[in-house]
Parts: structure tokens; sequence; C-alpha cells
């Protein structure tokens, strides 16, 4: 399968394009961190694309470079959580960015570049997760995020995508609040139930 992964430097972006290449996949992967993407391309021998996702022009040559896809997925994030006194001009966009924008401008250069048949993942964040001071922007894109997920499939009846909302993940993102919650589920345990989720009927929401 032709499969892009967008967010793969992050960390469940290297764990499903780890699961995926197991798969077989033939993957390209993109990524901000260059010195973490280099690596992960290296060792999966996957091709690789450079893009900042807030940019919609950035994502539209993403996008026109490759084959038509099987597998979309859309693992970018940031969370720079702060007090909504205190909220930061640059992180609130970068945040909004990472979670919203950057997947608003995939779906709108990715979705007619499907193969039939073809799947598209994007990370979401369950709701009752995020609603915790200083989250207001991570909670408020990931909330949009959802809701532009549910137009789309309006729009473009026949495209399967899907809302994966996964439990707290024990990621790089939890060390900007000092500590991993409690029941927190590997990378790991995303990539899988999304290579498993792909081998069976599509559905609007994958909840770990």
């Amino acid at each position: 399968m032709n499969t892009l992964i967008i967010g793969a430097t992050g960390g469940i972006g290297a764990a499903t394009a780890r699961a995926l290449a197991a798969q077989g996949d033939t993957l390209t992967l993109s990524g901000r961190n260059e010195a973490t993407l280099t690596a992960l391309v290296a060792e999966l021998g996957a091709a690789h694309h450079a893009a900042d996702v807030g940019y919609e022009s950035h994502v539209r040559s993403l996008l026109e470079g490759l084959e038509p896809l099987d597998t979309l997925i859309y693992a970018a994030g940031a969370a720079l959580p702060e007090p909504l006194k205190d909220a930061d001009p640059g992180h609130v966009r970068a945040v909004w960015n990472a979670n919203y924008f950057g997947a608003l401008w995939v779906l709108k250069h990715g979705l007619g570049r499907l193969n039939p048949g073809a799947r598209v993942y994007l990370i979401g964040a369950k709701p009752e997760l995020v609603t915790a001071r200083g989250f207001s922007q991570y909670a408020a894109s990931k909330a949009a995020l959802a809701r532009a997920a549910e137009i789309a499939r309006l729009e473009t009846r026949g495209t399967d995508i899907t809302l994966v909302l996964p439990p707290a993940v024990d990621t790089a993102l939890w060390a900007q609040v000092g500590r991993v919650p409690r029941g927190a589920v590997t990378p790991d345990a995303v990539a899988q139930a999304i290579a498993a989720d792909r081998a069976g009927p599509a559905q609007t929401e994958l909840i770990l």
C-alpha cells in the first residue's frame, strides 16, 4: 500500500510508520524534526518530504508530488499548554497550525489523491481528557478537527475518514505539563490499533 504519514517524527507517527512498514507499505514520511526524520527514513527505507503544515503551499506541494495514496495519516500535533490569561500569539498559532490548519490543508489537497477504498486517519483527542487548565487551544483545535472531519465525510461521500481517539498516550507532549497521566498507553498501542483497523470495515471513529 502507498502510505503517507504527516507528523512522522512524533511518537504516534513514528510508531505507526514502523507498524505499517512491517506490513509492507510503501511509505512517504513528513515531519518537523529533521534529525529524527532522517534516522527514521534510513531505518525503514522510506521516502520523505519536508513540509511546514502551517503553510497550504507546502502541503499542496507535498501531496502533488506523490502517487495516489491508499492510506493517509495525519499525526502532527502540538499542545504548548498555558493559561488563557497568558496566551502567547505564537504558541496559539503553532497549536492551531499543527492540530487543525495542517489537517485542513491535507484534507483539501489530499482527498482527491486517494485510490478507491483508501483510508484517512486523523489523530484526535477525547474531550474529557483535554478539558483541563492550560489546554484551551489544544482542546479547541482538536474539537475543530473533529467537526471538520465530519463535514469532510458529508462532502466526499464514499471517502473513509477515521478520527482516532486514544486515551492519553505516553509521548513527549506530556513533558510540557510535567508528567504522563496514569493509564497512558504507548504510541505502539495506537499504531497497532490503526494497522488492525485498516484491515477491517471502515468506521468514523477508532476509540482505543
